[in-house]
């Protein structure tokens, strides 16, 4: 089974676009020449920001589905590879779960 990488591009207009593949560069340079995702196209250009390798396919395409339910705040803490951040950047921010927290 061949290898696959998930990478994050921070786009032009500052959003991040997060995807899985088993050709890293193929699919960069589909992005850079917009022949990529819709996202991407509409946002040239883009910058790769982050990487992650993965023995097989499915697995990174697992991550990529992961990490696109991420918030904003997490996933600039995995590009700075802060990960001391992101369990606490797991945590649910809404009002009343905040609330109940802090009466438990």
């Amino acid at each position: 089974m061949p290898i696959g990488f998930v990478y994050i591009l921070e786009c032009s207009d500052g959003s991040f676009y997060t995807g899985s593949t088993i050709n890293l560069e193929k699919r960069l340079f589909e992005h850079h020449s917009g022949q990529g995702a819709r996202h991407t196209k509409a946002r040239l250009p883009v910058n790769l920001v982050y990487i992650e390798k993965f023995q097989e396919i499915h697995q990174a395409f697992y991550r990529e589905k992961q990490i696109q339910g991420w918030s904003r705040k997490k996933k600039i803490a995995l590009i700075q590879q802060n990960y001391e951040l992101l369990p606490k950047l797991s945590e649910c921010q809404n009002k009343t779960h905040y609330k109940l927290k802090k009466l438990r």
